[in-house]
């Protein structure tokens, strides 16, 4: 379990008084600062109020949907962690709420040990050094082609310019820049981007590609960087 130095603000969006409250008892229990909103209408005033590091998002909701906050708060920020929490395990619902900016989905009924550990994972991938001392000259570097990763910093540029992204896409981007020119598997991703702990579906891998491609290649029906390599994964070529 992460030792937090300060506790991390986590938005728990659900309807259920007894689920909101169960999960709000075990995220405590784990170091975090809770919020929690039982409307979409709350969980986006408490997003521009607490600004968040995590939250964990209903998809049924009495007013917004989930998918709507979703995307609306994805337009604003992209790099807060957001994670459904549903008890819609269906492909299409799980697509969907990756398509819209989600970095990850937990079906219910679920144990609270793997949300923890879910929420720790993916705090650990996109957690950015304080050393304000840091130098360019000094920061661990990645770059293939015009894509440069600064890992110290959790940016990534095209060109020298920033590309936007989300935690997952991030995680995702960076596995691939720590191996270039390597075929992965979506198994070889998810055990390298989520922990070989997590227990998903690699169709997930699939929406996270489509979407770095859509930010990173020139074309993205004709992907010059991210390769499909047929029957196996996905490369990163490192130079064009």
């Amino acid at each position: 379990m992460l030792q937090h130095e300060t506790k991390q603000p986590i938005l728990v969006v659900e309807d259920d008084q007894h689920i909101q409250r169960f999960i709000r008892i075990n995220l405590e229990r784990s170091g975090f600062e809770v919020i929690s909103s039982s409307t979409g209408t709350e969980a986006l005033q408490a997003v521009e109020h607490h600004q968040p590091d995590v939250i964990i998002l209903d998809v049924m909701l009495p007013d917004i949907d989930g998918f709507e906050c979703c995307e609306r708060i994805r337009a604003k920020d992209p790099h807060v962690v957001i994670m459904f929490l549903t008890a819609k395990g269906q492909d299409l619902d799980k697509i969907r709420g990756l398509e819209l900016g989600a970095d990850d989905y937990i079906v219910k009924p679920f144990n609270p040990l793997e949300l923890v550990a879910r929420i720790n994972s993916v705090l650990r991938r996109t957690q950015i050094p304080k050393d304000p001392l840091s130098s360019a000259s000094s920061r661990h570097v990645l770059t293939a082609g015009p894509l440069r990763l600064d890992i110290d910093a959790n940016r990534l540029y095209k060109h020298d310019q920033v590309i936007e992204l989300t935690p997952k896409e991030y995680a995702v981007i960076k596995v691939f820049m720590e191996h270039p020119d390597k075929a992965l598997t979506r198994d070889d991703l998810l055990n390298l981007a989520w922990g070989e702990d997590f227990v998903g579906d690699p169709k997930t891998i699939d929406v996270h590609v489509r979407k770095l491609r859509e930010k990173l290649e020139d074309d993205s029906s004709h992907p010059q960087w991210i390769e499909t390599v047929w029957g196996r994964g996905y490369r990163l070529r490192k130079d064009g």
